[in-house]
């Protein structure tokens, strides 16, 4: 007696193909991702637009319209019976200076070579003298001459103005250098939005930030430094600073969206760009801006950045730790967080993207029919 076996039908073989590629709301593909009706995403553009404007106008012109001398390091040497005065009258300004004294002239340069102070008043025989250094700040530097040059003038005497560490003579005014942290800044959130919407992982991803952070790095020493003339300083370690400070932008704002999704993104430009950047007084001095501006953008990276290559550039490394150790801590949890953050994920996502059939309902493959 020959076994029969009936030949599925057509339905019955794309079956089992149609419930595989069945996904239910709310899973990726779905429509659920354009939930929102027409009428309030264009309500939801309408608002944002604004907001993301009003955003930007406050953190690039606040601080710009406050900006004045806060707790302001400043020198102040000679004998102690002849600078007790001038020491007064300074901390009289409200708050706007923090007064260093210092023994001698010799000693309130140093104070300024070493980046303690932006400037000294030296009490001489022939009168005051005001050591300056526009390499710290031109602001500051014009700033201390219009101050101490308008008290001696009500004194009836001169000042002689020295500046003790200058600009260079392509950019005197500071421009290059004040217009290089909003690149900086473009380039490295630039690299992180590319490495995560090119879908790169882990070590690809970290590898992509430190190449593109390397190029970067060494292109703007190229510019700034050997056709604009507007960095003087040793030229690896300007390029290495400027390679860590796009670095430092890049693995953050990938570390972000490797741990956020896409919302990482726009975390990571408005911390960079819209307050990084305007908050990083480098066109400035982080002293000039108003709280708590001045102190949050030393922390961020593009102030960091700012700060640390001001120092190599123009002052031998003085004073380059704190700033260094920034942005290191920023580079190193961003890279961090873009290795470890897909794991992460994967972690969270339950083992099986379907749930297991009970053991009752499963039915025994057919075994295939005998042929006679």
């Amino acid at each position: 007696m020959s076994a029969t076996s009936t030949a599925p039908s057509a339905a019955e073989r794309t079956a089992p193909a149609t419930a595989a590629t069945t996904t239910t709301p709310g899973t990726r593909g779905a429509p659920g991702a354009h939930a929102l009706p027409p009428g309030r995403r264009m309500a939801a553009v309408i608002v944002l637009v604004p907001v993301v404007a009003a955003l930007a106008l406050w953190a690039f012109a606040w601080p710009n319209a406050r900006v004045a001398p806060r707790d302001l390091p400043l020198g102040v040497a000679g004998p102690a019976t002849a600078t007790v005065q001038i020491a007064q009258r300074l901390e009289q300004r409200d708050g706007a200076f923090e007064v260093h004294r210092y023994a001698d002239e010799a000693a309130a340069r140093d104070a300024i070579e070493e980046r303690t102070v932006y400037g000294a008043v030296v009490v001489t025989e022939a009168g005051p003298k005001l050591l300056t250094a526009s390499a710290a700040s031109p602001m500051v530097a014009q700033l201390l001459q219009q101050a101490v040059g308008e008290q001696a003038a009500r004194e009836g005497a001169r000042v002689e103005v020295t500046d003790v560490v200058a600009t260079p003579a392509e950019d005197p005014r500071g421009s290059v250098f004040g217009s290089s942290v909003l690149p900086l800044a473009l380039a490295g959130t630039a690299s992180g939005a590319v490495v995560t919407l090119l879908g790169l992982r882990g070590a690809r991803a970290a590898g992509a930030l430190a190449g593109a952070a390397v190029l970067v790095g060494l292109t703007a020493a190229a510019l700034a430094h050997t056709w604009l003339g507007a960095l003087t300083g040793d030229w690896w370690a300007e390029a290495g600073v400027l390679s860590l400070t796009t670095l430092a932008v890049g693995a953050t704002v990938t570390g972000l969206a490797s741990l956020l999704g896409r919302a990482g993104l726009g975390l990571g430009a408005l911390l960079i760009v819209f307050l990084g950047n305007p908050f990083s007084g480098a066109a400035s001095a982080p002293r000039m801006l108003p709280e708590p501006a001045g102190t949050l953008g030393q922390w961020l990276p593009p102030g960091a950045g700012a700060t640390l290559l001001r120092s190599v550039s123009f002052f031998d490394g003085a004073a380059a730790l704190s700033p260094a150790l920034v942005l290191t801590w920023w580079a190193v949890l961003g890279l961090a967080a873009v290795v470890v953050g897909p794991a992460l994920k994967q972690s969270k996502r339950p083992a099986a993207s379907e749930p297991a059939t009970p053991a009752g309902d499963r039915t025994p493959a057919s075994a295939p029919a005998p042929t006679h």
